[in-house]
């Protein structure tokens, strides 16, 4: 528990008990870089598969998926399609869906602060959101855990629940670094974690990059396990939890 491992994140699922993860909140490499870009986007991966090798290799880390989420845990995936590859975000889910023991539960938008400009482009629009996919079993979608709470009941014994939109606003990210130039923020990742996430939560993010993900679950006392292929990932994000996990320790 609490520890990134500098390693793929199949490896590491094959790993761990069945079941021992509650919650999984990620955002995977979008395969969106053209292959010939110098901007490799991270310090190691490089976009640039086939649609077809792509969606095969997401396939098979949701088997990971399967066998290590615990019974009507969730999969909180975060997407978006580039400018070169506006398909294939859809390609993905929709054979996430065919193709896994998974199914679409939810989608939710991001507003981000800052946006990703098109202006050389005279026909495509600015992207101010992105997307997060909220997956659960397909024999889990009435049970799923989900932190809404009951208001009232009505007199048929229904119950009345409050509203949590499907739109979250937060920052873009916690600061720029050149190791990895596709992460997200601490905030963003909390109030996912406040809605899905129960007390004392075993959180996983296979592509943990810099380690937002972890501060996220210390800052809540939710308890982490990370997978990333960068060793310079894994020193920085390091050096970045441990304020927070001194911290935690104190008390």
């Amino acid at each position: 528990m609490n520890k990134i491992y500098n390693e793929n994140n199949i490896l590491t699922m094959s790993n761990m008990a069945k079941g021992s993860i509650d919650l999984i909140v990620t955002s995977p490499p979008y395969n969106i870089i053209r292959p010939n870009s110098t901007d490799r986007g991270y310090d190691l991966y490089k976009d640039g598969m086939s649609n077809d090798n792509y969606i095969d290799w997401t396939l098979e880390i949701f088997k990971g998926f399967n066998k290590v989420l615990n019974k009507d845990g969730v999969v909180l995936y975060n997407m978006s399609y580039g400018t070169e590859n506006t398909e294939l975000m859809s390609l993905v889910i929709a054979d996430i869906i065919r193709r896994s023991d998974f199914t679409l539960a939810d989608i939710i938008l991001w507003k981000k602060q800052t946006a990703t400009p098109n202006n050389v482009s005279h026909n495509k629009l600015t992207r101010i959101v992105e997307y997060v996919y909220v997956f659960c079993r397909k024999d889990e979608t009435k049970t799923f855990v989900c932190n809404k709470k009951e208001l009232s009941k009505r007199d048929t014994g229904q119950s009345i629940y409050e509203n949590v939109f499907n739109f979250i606003s937060s920052k873009n990210n916690d600061g720029s670094t050149d190791l990895n130039k596709a992460t997200f923020s601490t905030d963003f990742v909390r109030k996912l974690t406040n809605i899905y996430a129960k007390p004392n939560s075993v959180i996983y993010d296979p592509f943990m990059g810099t380690g937002t993900t972890a501060i996220a679950c210390l800052i809540d006392k939710h308890k982490y396990i990370g997978s990333e292929i960068s060793k310079e990932q894994c020193k920085y994000a390091e050096k970045r939890i441990k304020p927070f996990a001194s911290q935690l320790t104190m008390f």
